[in-house]
């Protein structure tokens, strides 16, 4: 039985291999005890929250207090972004739930949200196959796995999002067994049409739901874009798991799950579906060269995984390289198939304040834009994501994919060209964690740290060229010295901190020696400090000089090859969870809607040089 079952293995890994199929060629993998899995970052990548969850105080996120949001969607059109995700008041696929809206012109700065497709009632009676409930005073449930289209003829924008049931506990509204698929355009002027079916589930129609087929509308325009939607087999492929299992338009109807594609320069389309599963269509994905399989080598579980062309030829995946959510990483192409690296696009992962059912940890279910949906004229790649299935995040990363830096940094920020300034840095920077550039009360531009956020901090990270001996300098004006904390660290190409030197609460700077701290020095709110720190990884000594004034040698805390970045944050570093947390959080946090005394510290000017 071994034999042949060791034969039937040498089979199959051998046809596997001689698939012309996606595959990853490198040699990094993650560490997933760490949040940012020991990855060296993509260098330039801006994280941002465009939503952030509050049940106790609706008004600070934008009237809302429902706390379960996920599954977001990206389109740029006419001049500006639009965001969809879908929202439950507590957990998962809990009725009722709806799909707001978001709108940016610069990808930084978002709107409050609206919603774009409100819950629905189900009728009173309605029952499941193989389930015992009877549907009473019932709301729908939103679940999509395709948020916007661009119509190619006319221009138009439609956004939809399929109507679901859930019945009980445990149901799925992504069965088949829903409502269906509904649809509505997404005006110039920001106002939206009439909602529509765009699709219905057997056994639903214009009678026993709440909007009429598409064909009724008498703008011929828009039933024109949804044709156009309806007769394209790519675009149907990700309706799969929510349509009818037997729906004509669907070519693939096996249940593979969030469907994301791109086109080589053949005209041979890649498919990628959760698990990484990979296949290759000649034909606009009318038929598959074979059934999915796991591309080789690539590390992914049951969150997304995404793929597209970058502006400069080159291909990317985005996605979760691990068994867990955490972290989120990309990998770069040259032809579409062969991936050859493993970058960091964001290894923080915030405190999950609600708790809810099937809420997981980490940055997940990222999606981008998908071909034909638009081009943002920075020609960077942009995803969305959600954190924790409770807040809602975009990305913007940097094309070309930027692995390290050659040039060490000599940036005045007040000399820098406006928007251009922390071009090099990667950031977090969240609603209530804000990183941006500022003005000081002297009038000139700063790198800004913020926080009021209990639960969270702001992060701002320099990428440096490799060094074993390496000074840096920096300017640090502290606007406060009762509250806050900023931590400087100097960490090695896998994110290990070696050296670390924070402003407390208490007005003192501290770093990090051994188990205990030390403190170095006074500081006074609004005062300028000018910090030198030389480091030597080979002695493990590094000197400070304050304002010009040199403080007693210290010894890093950690052992380090070399300093490949240096960091500053807001608040303490993060362990929690870890990958033997208790799968679902069935809890929520202390005031978990409450807001922190605001902190804020200007960096006007960071230098690096080698010793």
């Amino acid at each position: 039985m071994n034999k042949f079952f060791s034969i039937a293995f040498l089979i199959s890994s051998f046809s596997v291999c001689a698939q012309d199929t996606v595959r990853y060629m490198g040699h990094t993998l993650v560490n997933i005890d760490y949040h940012h899995g020991q990855l060296s970052p993509a260098v330039g990548v801006h994280n941002i929250q465009v939503f952030r969850a509050n049940r106790e105080h609706p008004e600070w996120a934008g009237g809302i207090n429902w706390t379960y949001n996920h599954q977001p969607m990206l389109v740029y059109w006419n001049n500006q972004f639009f965001l969809h995700f879908l929202s439950d008041p507590v957990g998962e696929h809990v009725p009722p739930g709806q799909t707001f809206l978001l709108t940016s012109k610069d990808g930084y700065q978002w709107s409050k949200p609206v919603v774009v497709f409100p819950p629905v009632k189900i009728p009173d009676g309605t029952t499941k196959e193989g389930r015992t409930e009877v549907a009473k005073d019932l709301l729908s449930v939103n679940h999509q796995r395709m948020g916007f289209y661009v119509s190619k003829k006319t221009n138009r924008l439609l956004t939809l999002a399929y109507y679901g049931v859930v019945l009980g506990p445990g149901d799925d509204p992504n069965d088949g067994r829903g409502m269906g698929r509904s649809v509505r355009e997404i005006y110039k002027n920001g106002s939206f049409g009439p909602i529509y079916f765009i699709r219905y589930n057997k056994g639903w129609n214009e009678k026993n739901t709440a909007y009429p087929f598409y064909t009724k509308s008498k703008d011929k325009g828009f039933v024109d874009a949804c044709n156009e939607l309806l007769a394209t087999p790519l675009l149907m492929q990700q309706w799969v798991e929510e349509a009818d299992r037997d729906d004509p338009l669907i070519p693939l109807k096996k249940d593979y799950k969030a469907f994301s594609y791109y086109h080589l320069p053949d005209g041979r389309v890649v498919g990628l579906w959760k698990n990484a599963l990979t296949s290759v269509s000649k034909d606009e994905g009318k038929t598959w060269l074979y059934n999915p399989l796991r591309a080789p080598q690539f590390v992914n579980s049951n969150a997304k995984i995404w793929g597209q062309r970058t502006s400069d030829s080159k291909y990317v995946t985005i996605y979760n390289p691990s068994e867990f959510r955490w972290p989120l990483a990309l990998s770069v192409s040259n032809d579409g198939l062969h991936y050859n690296n493993l970058l960091l696009v964001n290894g923080e992962i915030t405190s999950m304040r609600y708790g809810g059912a099937y809420k997981s940890y980490g940055p997940q279910y990222v999606r981008g834009i998908v071909e034909g949906n638009g081009t943002p004229p920075d020609g960077n790649i942009w995803v969305t994501y959600s954190m924790n299935k409770e807040d809602i995040w975009v990305a913007t990363i940097p094309v070309p994919v930027q692995d390290n830096v050659t040039a060490h940094a000599n940036e005045v920020f007040n000399d820098m060209p406006d928007g251009k300034e922390l071009a090099q840095w990667n950031y977090n920077s969240g609603l209530w964690t804000p990183v941006s550039i500022e003005k000081t009360g002297s009038g000139a531009k700063a790198l800004t740290l913020q926080d009021w956020d209990p639960f969270d901090f702001a992060k701002a990270e320099r990428v440096v060229p490799s060094s074993k001996r390496i000074v840096t300098e920096f300017t640090i004006i502290p606007r406060q010295s009762n509250n806050g904390w900023l931590d400087i660290e100097f960490l090695d190409s896998k994110g290990t901190p070696g050296v670390r030197l924070s402003f407390d609460s208490t007005g003192n700077v501290i770093t990090k020696a051994g188990y205990r701290n030390r403190k170095l020095f006074s500081y006074a709110a609004g005062e300028t400090y000018k910090i030198r720190v030389e480091l030597n990884t080979a002695t493990r000594f590094y000197n400070v000089m304050v304002n010009g004034k040199a403080l007693s040698p210290q010894l890093f805390f950690a052992p380090l090859a070399s300093i490949d970045r240096v960091a500053f944050r807001t608040g303490h570093l993060r362990r929690f969870p870890d990958a033997d947390t208790p799968t679902d959080q069935d809890f929520d946090l202390p005031n978990a809607g409450s807001q922190d005394k605001k902190a804020t510290y200007y960096i006007t000017a960071f230098k690096t040089e080698n010793k």
